[in-house]
């Protein structure tokens, strides 16, 4: 009994103690309908994340510009709570918001220390399919 209790007190002290990051990777997966804005910290592990949805907006209206404008500045504020400073960006897919979700991390007050596009590219792609019979 006595151990289920210090457990319970040593799980509660971890939650109300916020470890401070200073260093994170952004992760911005931009489609064609949807951007999924994720932060890291360097090993990996998810800090936080937002997409378009998640911001409250649902529909055609989530593959706007101001929408990714939104999410970025949600993220940005989320970090700059955690202590983050410095980030690594990586672009991913070919949508409207990677451009407007850099502009507004960097408008915040984040510094960004790289920026790479990570976007998948095939060397030879998928097989075609077969000609069309007449």
């Amino acid at each position: 009994m006595k151990k289920i209790r210090e457990i319970k007190k040593i799980s509660s002290r971890n939650k109300n103690n916020i470890n401070k990051i200073f260093r994170g990777v952004i992760h911005i997966q931009s489609s064609v309908n949807n951007t999924i804005i994720t932060v890291t910290d360097i090993l990996g592990q998810v800090v936080s994340w937002t997409s378009a949805g998640t911001s409250g907006f649902r529909g055609t209206r989530k593959r706007t510009p101001y929408v990714v404008q939104v999410t970025a500045c949600n993220v940005s504020n989320q970090i700059i709570n955690r202590g983050i400073t410095q980030v690594e960006v990586f672009l991913k897919g070919p949508g409207i918001g990677r451009d407007v979700a850099l502009r507004t991390i960097r408008r915040n007050g984040i510094l960004l220390n790289l920026v790479r596009d990570v976007t998948p590219i095939p060397h030879n792609g998928c097989r075609p399919p077969k000609k069309r019979l007449l």
